[in-house]
């Protein structure tokens, strides 16, 4: 225990003034809570600025931390808005700001260097290499991704002087943080915007027969008893998950890793034991879902890879085949089961259903109850005012509900808990001024590196010959190792020149498959280098470091480093790329904003035009998921309440084939028909992607077909989907 860290630091959410207190009252060392604006949990109460300014001056005489989540990305409209915003905090000084966009860390450091970052797990930050590319822009701390192993947590550590944080308890996302389009694709409600509609916890249904399931909403995530790992590990805070929680849930967990934390820091094995018992025994009352560790005992991809063949094959089996944290079964509420619904009857003014609550549950008045459709169409909580035992079921008050409807309980009246409030005096003193935002400056190379024309995606370099009947200006590949393999093997001769082809990585780059591609990879990209291949698009701050040292290699910031505005441009422009894609949620309007909001040399805001890249086709990956469910799930096609239709398909993007999985929707997104308008604009670079589905000859022939066309006679492709190209992402003050 020796190497173990005495002061581990315990953080709690805190999305509400009562959940405040519970997290101080229970022994919290820090907090983390947003504000009205720029933070991934706008349906959370939030707090006001003045609340905020009281909440800061109490934990300052107390000694505790906050921790003020900036945790969205900004679009070029709200510029001024964000400007304002690290203004009013930049004169409170709060212990550090956790950021998502990477023009929030821009703004800051070019205008108010004194706030502190931490980078939010939305950052998609999972390995070393991604963690010091942000330290050299003065980020001190990264919120690993929630995907991690122990194994790759270690790794991490040893290999950058940044301070990790790492979430221990709460609910998880499907997808990788960060790189998940589900919500967004079905409606503007963006998780890169704080307003996700959790599509993982949605009711399904297989097309191909009458079976439906809760097929991708996970369990909660519970690492109590790992807490002694991690201070081991080097891990400087463990975070709790739940601005959306009650006060209640809040002080039950911060208690629970408060004792954990407190006997670690003690050093003592009896009591570090005795402390795992009875944190586990407050949990079992936190009224979630139910726990998993998700993956964080994963297999390191080193031990499959050089495993030996025998146990390579035993250790893939298990690791396949074992999987703790998804049941089907199990609807997306939280709490404790009632039973469902049997009857429903009106008693005097009141509403009462009829529940058989399972394990002897007997709930009382002013309980606190959710109410789940049983067909997913809604959610409901209410706080009962009736409750009476009928043999072995009960009559329960309700407001809204249906025979058949599942009810849990959420909250008891005695964990009502009375603290101590932080917030004593609410006034403000300061708010957000009027001050508009500084133009940012960009560094662009004026030389047109990649030439105006189409530009087609494909899965693999076999797929290259059916693009000869209507040639690309260029081509872009997936670098996996399979395709890198290929590619490097004396095969038969490719219908396109290296010069011809850019290779793309995959936007999630966690510890083993850095670690992989530092000793691996990283010669084989050196080898496809010397062969020519020069022109890579990059997903994530951690490839840039893959390319420090080559020559006349030349990069594209990728759809997954999300430049909505100008300052992230200008912080993806530092590493001297020579194009960007514009992201996939983006529209057209915000587009031209951010190019015209610059400022340079002459002709920058021209020329930038000239280095945009535009995705005019494709089936959006809706989910990115680190693991493979399609045999687990046995989904192909699959639908929800709405009749969208999607499909679940096994990725062969990290270093083993079948290691991850992802969800294109049936539908594709085309913009095809905005090309004319788009040329008229000044941009002159569009992406077809067609890595969501099986390509074939007549398929790609009828494409282009149509395109050509389309020069012609602008009409958008039938049954196709606009996503966010035309109204933007959802606007709450708007609706």
């Amino acid at each position: 225990m020796s190497e173990i860290s005495r002061n581990i630091e315990v953080l709690a959410p805190a999305g509400s003034p009562e959940a405040l207190d519970a997290a101080i009252g229970e022994g919290a060392d820090a907090v983390y809570l947003g504000l009205k604006d720029f933070n991934a949990r706008l349906r959370s109460a939030n707090f006001t600025y003045a609340q905020f300014e009281s909440a800061l001056r109490t934990l300052r005489r107390m000694g505790k931390k906050v921790y003020v989540t900036v945790n969205t990305v900004f679009e070029q409209r709200e510029a001024s808005r964000i400007y304002q915003f690290l203004k009013y905090l930049a004169d409170l000084n709060p212990d550090a700001l956790i950021v998502q966009d990477f023009g929030v860390i821009a703004m800051c450091r070019s205008e108010f260097p004194s706030l502190r970052l931490h980078a939010s797990t939305q950052m998609n930050i999972a390995s070393a290499r991604g963690a010091n590319a942000l330290s050299r822009h003065g980020v001190s701390r990264v919120v690993l991704s929630r995907e991690l192993s122990l194994e790759e947590l270690r790794c991490i550590k040893i290999e950058t002087n940044l301070e990790l944080e790492v979430f221990v308890h709460g609910a998880l996302c499907i997808s990788v943080s960060g790189i998940c389009l589900f919500s967004s694709y079905l409606g503007g409600r963006s998780a890169n915007r704080g307003m996700c509609t959790q599509a993982c916890r949605r009711l399904y249904h297989k097309n191909d027969s009458t079976e439906s399931g809760y097929y991708f909403s996970p369990n909660d995530l519970q690492l109590l008893e790992r807490v002694p790992d991690l201070a081991a590990a080097g891990i400087k805070a463990i975070k709790i998950e739940g601005r959306m929680k009650s006060a209640s849930y809040v002080g039950a967990v911060v208690s629970a890793y408060r004792l954990v934390a407190d006997a670690v820091a003690s050093g003592d094995e009896d009591e570090i034991r005795q402390s795992i018992e009875q944190g586990k025994e407050i949990l079992r009352n936190d009224f979630a879902r139910p726990k998993t560790q998700y993956l964080f005992n994963r297999v390191h991809t080193e031990a499959l890879r050089h495993g030996g063949h025998g146990d390579y094959k035993k250790v893939k089996e298990e690791v396949s085949n074992s999987i703790d944290w998804l049941n089907p079964d199990q609807d997306g509420g939280t709490g404790i089961s009632l039973g469902t619904i049997l009857k429903i009857k009106s008693s005097g003014d009141e509403k009462c259903a009829l529940v058989t609550p399972p394990y002897g549950i007997i709930p009382s008045v002013r309980d606190s109850i959710r109410i789940h459709r049983s067909d997913d169409s809604g959610r409901f909580t209410n706080r009962l005012t009736f409750a009476k035992a009928e043999g072995k079921n009960y009559w329960i008050s309700v407001t809204d509900a249906k025979v058949g409807d599942h009810v849990y309980l959420v909250q008891t009246k005695e964990m009502r808990k009375r603290y101590a409030p932080i917030i004593t005096q609410a006034s403000s003193k300061k708010t957000p001024g009027r001050d508009k935002a500084p133009i940012a400056s960009i560094k662009i190379n004026k030389q047109e590196t990649f030439p105006e024309g189409l530009y087609i995606t494909v899965s693999r370099p076999e797929d290259f010959f059916i693009l000869q009947s209507s040639r690309p200006t260029r081509v872009i590949l997936p670098l996996t190792g399979k395709n890198s393999r290929h590619l490097l093997a004396d095969n038969k001769p490719l219908p396109f020149k290296a010069s011809e082809i850019i290779l793309s990585l995959d936007p999630f780059f966690p510890q083993d498959i850095a670690e992989y591609e530092n000793e691996v990879m990283a010669e084989e990209v050196k080898k496809l280098i010397e062969k020519g291949y020069l022109q890579y698009m990059v997903n994530n701050p951690g490839h840039f470091s893959m390319f420090r040292d080559l020559k006349n290699v030349k990069l594209i910031a990728g759809p997954w480093l999300y430049t909505y505005n100008s300052w992230s441009l200008s912080f993806i422009s530092s590493y001297n790329v020579d194009g960007f894609v514009s992201p996939l949620e983006n529209n057209r309007q915000n587009l031209e904003r951010t190019c015209n909001e610059v400022s340079g040399t002459a002709g920058t805001q021209k020329n930038l035009r000239k280095k945009f890249f535009i995705t005019v086709f494709s089936w959006p990956p809706l989910f990115n998921i680190r693991k493979d469910l399609s045999n687990i799930l046995d989904l192909k096609l699959f639908s929800d309440n709405m009749n969208e239709t999607f499909k679940l398909t096994s990725s062969d993007e990290g270093c083993l084939k079948g290691s991850s999985c992802r969800v294109y929707p049936n539908k594709y997104f085309s913009i095809i028909d905005k090309i004319p308008f788009l040329k008229e604009a000044g941009f002159g670079r569009f992406i077809i992607d067609l890595t969501g589905n099986t390509l074939k000859k007549t398929d790609y022939k009828d494409l282009m077909r149509t395109l050509n066309e389309n020069e012609r006679i602008i009409r958008p492709l039938p049954n196709s989907s606009r996503f966010n190209w035309k109204d933007g992402f959802y606007n709450l003050s708007a609706k």
